[in-house]
């Protein structure tokens, strides 16, 4: 299991962020990467990533239901790496009660975006998108309040790759996901891609880490108030809980061109 093969000790830890942040990202063959990362555990993924990329690395935590792992696993062997945090200003009270004690506990180097367009702003001039019903205007709210947040904590931290706690299983896109993937100019890692609920599990009972507050509520995966619910009997899966069904994924993790999609799939890079 992943969590039994040790993770880090005091020796272990990697800081590298003591000096300007960089700027350019390596060139990497993908197929060659994750051919060679095929065996490895979450944690020699991670410290792979940071031996290549250096201070231009940064992790990106939704706080969500399970994300105590990631947070644990990665700032045990890089306690000093940016996490950056969108917050739509739509959270749930929990979300924020939780973030403040995961940050608390784990000493989290927490950068915390937000929209330049306010909650208020953004109903007054759009209305409340996720009331629409449609994918459009769920898309919209996305870019509005999580893509260009994203986007510029990016620019801004200088990254020039993304550790990101994805898993195959969570949906259909993220199946087709390799470890080591390209979005635009910048590389994105999944340490965790190919654990299941069980791995979740087991890890947070072996470093004694919590679920996210609302789990306790019934919910298998959380983001805004109003597009979150807990999981009944009648859903197929935890991501039928999200966006009222009508979508599965809010952007962040998507191409945004046609040209990044193909990217993917290309050997060249």
């Amino acid at each position: 299991m992943p969590f039994t093969n040790p993770a880090t000790n005091a020796k272990s830890k990697i800081s590298p962020w003591n000096g300007d942040r960089a700027i350019t990202a390596p060139t990497l063959t993908l197929d060659t990467v994750n051919s060679n990362l095929a065996e490895a555990n979450a944690t020699e993924i991670v410290e792979w990533a940071a031996q290549i990329f250096g201070n231009g690395l940064v992790m990106s935590s939704s706080f969500g239901i399970q994300s105590a792992v990631m947070l644990h696993l990665v700032t045990r062997i890089l306690p000093d790496i940016p996490v950056i945090l969108v917050d739509t200003g739509y959270l749930p009270p929990e979300t924020y009660q939780f973030v403040e004690a995961m940050s608390d506990r784990l000493r989290l180097n927490l950068k915390v975006y937000q929209s330049p367009i306010s909650p208020a702003r953004m109903e007054a001039l759009y209305g409340k998108l996720w009331e629409e019903g449609s994918v459009e205007a769920l898309d919209r709210y996305d870019r509005l309040r999580k893509v260009e947040p994203m986007e510029r904590a990016l620019q801004e931290l200088g990254a020039t790759a993304w550790l990101a706690g994805l898993r195959g299983d969570q949906t259909q896109y993220r199946s087709t996901l390799d470890t080591v993937s390209k979005q635009g100019s910048r590389y994105k890692i999944f340490p965790i891609l190919r654990w299941t609920a069980k791995d979740i599990y087991q890890y947070l009972q072996a470093h004694d880490l919590p679920y996210h507050p609302l789990y306790e509520a019934g919910y298998m995966t959380v983001g805004d108030w109003h597009s979150s619910r807990p999981m009944t009997l009648e859903d197929f899966s935890d991501r039928d809980t999200r966006f009222g069904g009508l979508k599965q994924e809010c952007g962040l993790h998507l191409p945004q061109t046609t040209e990044e999609a193909q990217s993917l799939d290309s050997s060249s890079l």
